[in-house]
């Protein structure tokens, strides 16, 4: 297990590990040192059965995987909680961006919310937030180009997102197939 930097962005696809890679970040970051912290940010939200399943089961893994580490929900204000949880001593997990723009674009109550300044936020966060951070998030852009407008441009928005948090982290990992691929590396 590579040690934890600074910032970490892991994108990979659907059950790639990307967040079995960063439950160990958290594991191996509380195992270290005394008075280490870990919270995790869930940005997913349970609108049907098949999702409280999904994120009950995640709860018993991380349980299992990473015990200390805290869960928090924020499916919305990603950059203040961020910011309210990051200090020295705790390293803050992210998982995911895809499930936090999917909640600004596509939210399945309300009207959709501009992605821009959010974005722009999220990033200031990155870039200023006291202690490490590790976020997950997908990448699905490598497939077929999908149907449907709206399908597109959460595509590309989820792509610029993608750039932009990867400008930010000392280091960017694809999952693919439980492996870790280091795509960059900050000296």
């Amino acid at each position: 297990m590579a040690e934890v930097v600074r910032s970490e962005f892991i994108l990979g696809g659907q059950k790639s590990g990307k967040s079995r890679r960063a439950e160990a970040l958290a594991r191996q970051w509380l195992l270290t040192q005394t008075g280490h912290q870990a919270v995790l940010i869930a940005t997913g939200q349970a609108w049907d059965a098949e999702m409280r399943a999904r994120i009950a089961r995640h709860q018993r893994d991380r349980a299992e995987r990473a015990p200390g580490l805290q869960t928090v929900e924020e499916p919305l204000g990603l950059a203040d909680a961020l910011l309210r949880y990051s200090c020295p001593q705790t390293l803050v997990v992210v998982d995911c961006l895809t499930l936090w723009l999917t909640n600004l674009l596509m939210p399945a109550h309300g009207a959709a919310l501009d992605a821009v300044a959010p974005t722009r936020a999220l990033c200031q966060a990155i870039e200023t937030a006291p202690g490490p951070v590790v976020l997950v998030g997908n990448e699905i852009g490598l497939g077929v180009i999908p149907m449907g407008r709206e399908v597109r441009a959460f595509v590309d928005a989820l792509g610029l997102l993608n750039q932009s948090v990867a400008e930010r982290c000392g280091r960017v990992t694809l999952m693919v197939a439980g492996l870790p691929m280091v795509l960059k590396e900050a000296a």
